[in-house]
């Protein structure tokens, strides 16, 4: 009797899933059935049934074998060949301490020139061979070289590079067109979106790994000047500088520039400059400029502090507060005074002054910008003209020469626009170093770009020309302060 009820039991049970396909189609096909059955029902194949209100609609164990085998690949085919290997070789001569001595040299010999080479990685963004990379990948570089994934290889030309960008514009040629990746909107990126890194780590060869945004708008990470990156988990490794951040969509949103670590290795913290600012830096370089020109306003800004926030009314220290506004820039005519307050640029808010400059250096020159201010304690909007850098007098350069620590330094004085082009306030004043000869002496006594020579041996120095009558002194022993990034430094030597 049990042997009867059993089959029975397994005969209704074997009718039943049966009949289930049957009851779906048949769900599907009447449209006066009630749709939440047939939802039901599909929920409890895929294993849906008993998910929590928390776990959301939308989360379910893959449903069929197309969804499980989901690849990166054709991505990978349609952008990978635009990502190149750059090449950086220059040649350094170590001085060694018996050059200069006879009985010395005709034993060891004079010091010989040693080939230093430095690899990296970049990215063609323009058919005609436009490639761009890191300024730190061609730093100093006699010679640059580019390999193409199909293994050619070609030698380029620097167009335009930028050492507080970190960025280099190169340019090589073919006979036909070369693979490219379309530049993306990298302000439309949010935390938690799926990027791809493509470079060439380690050397190793063209290397592809996957991650996501993990945060944007980073600052104060000490890579450059720029302080505005995007923060990716995707693995970057040493020669990945250069390379392509790749979006979903297959463009361009960021240039893989620099990672944290302790080790020397990735431990999944990489940033990557913004593809905004690379379209901007690209589109300069096309244009033929000799540095990359920001907008001009005509004012300067500062940090605004928890205290300054504060003392203004506002919630949190957000924005960029105005500490200087030229009296015929711009910003002076469009009403911005120094203690307003720059809350958003077209619209978009402004969290710091790496924000604004970040954001202000992607615009057009010739164009107009909303600014959001809060000027004593009213919120108000101003448009303001951005406009090319005064060049001011005539640029006079000067290369120093005689026996004085200033010889083989090119001088001028300083505008708004050669404060821009070597990254300095756009308010400074004085006689700076716009470049240093190699060998010379003032590259050995340490000079840069940038500093600027307040008085050699009790001359004030206010001109290019009192800087070379100065140099040209004939004595063994030189007084001389130099300001350096806004500190002043002091030196007295023999030489």
């Amino acid at each position: 009797m049990r042997v009867k009820r059993l089959s029975l039991v397994l005969l209704c049970a074997l009718m039943a899933l049966a009949a289930v396909p049957a009851t779906m189609q048949a769900l599907a096909q009447d449209t006066k059935a009630d749709p939440g059955l047939s939802d039901v029902l599909t929920d409890m194949l895929r294993g849906a049934e008993g998910e929590n209100e928390t776990s959301g609609p939308d989360k379910r164990v893959p449903f069929g074998r197309e969804e499980v085998q989901l690849s990166f690949a054709p991505l990978v085919k349609q952008t990978a060949p635009a990502v190149v290997n750059v090449y950086a070789s220059q040649t350094a001569r170590v001085r060694s301490p018996f050059d200069g001595d006879p009985f010395f040299e005709e034993f060891f010999g004079r010091s010989q020139p040693r080939a230093q080479s430095s690899l990296g990685s970049g990215v063609l963004v323009d058919p005609t061979g436009i490639v761009v990379t890191n300024f730190h990948v061609i730093k100093d570089a006699d010679q640059v070289k580019v390999a193409t994934a199909d293994g050619r290889e070609f030698d380029s030309k620097v167009l335009l590079k930028d050492e507080t960008l970190d960025l280099a514009v190169l340019k090589i040629s073919a006979d036909k067109p070369f693979p490219v990746v379309a530049i993306g909107d990298s302000d439309a990126l949010e935390v938690g979106d799926l990027v791809l890194a493509i470079g060439n780590p380690f050397g190793v060869g063209q290397t592809t790994t996957s991650g996501i945004i993990s945060a944007v708008a980073r600052s104060h990470i000490g890579v450059s000047d720029s302080s505005f990156f995007i923060q990716t988990d995707a693995a970057i490794n040493p020669g990945n500088s250069g390379g392509a951040l790749i979006n979903m969509g297959g463009q361009l949103v960021g240039i893989n520039t620099a990672i944290y670590s302790r080790s020397g290795g990735s431990i999944g913290i990489g940033f990557a400059i913004p593809s905004n600012m690379v379209r901007a830096f690209a589109d300069a370089a096309k244009a033929g400029r000799d540095f990359f020109e920001r907008p001009y306003i005509g004012a300067e800004f500062e940090r605004v502090t928890p205290q300054i926030a504060e003392s203004l009314g506002l919630e949190t220290p957000t924005g960029a507060l105005v500490s200087s506004v030229e009296e015929t820039g711009p910003a002076a005519t469009a009403g911005l005074k120094p203690g307003d307050v720059v809350l958003s640029l077209n619209g978009t808010p402004v969290e710091s002054i790496e924000a604004l400059d970040y954001r202000m250096a992607t615009l057009s020159i010739g164009s107009n910008a909303s600014f959001a201010v809060l000027s004593k304690g009213q919120q108000a909007t101003m448009d303001i003209a951005l406009e090319r850098a005064p060049e001011g007098s005539k640029l006079a350069e000067v290369t120093l020469r005689g026996r004085s620590p200033f010889s083989g330094a090119k001088v001028a004085e300083l505008s708004p626009r050669l404060a821009q082009r070597l990254g300095m306030r756009t308010d400074a004043k004085g006689v700076t170093v716009i470049d240093i000869n190699r060998g010379s002496p003032a590259a050995g006594f340490g000079f840069q770009p940038g500093d600027i020579v307040r008085e050699v041996n009790g001359l004030t120095i206010d001109t290019a020309a009192t800087l070379e009558q100065a140099a040209m002194q004939e004595t063994r022993w030189w007084r001389f302060t130099v300001e350096r990034g806004g500190q002043i430094l002091r030196q007295v030597l023999r030489y």
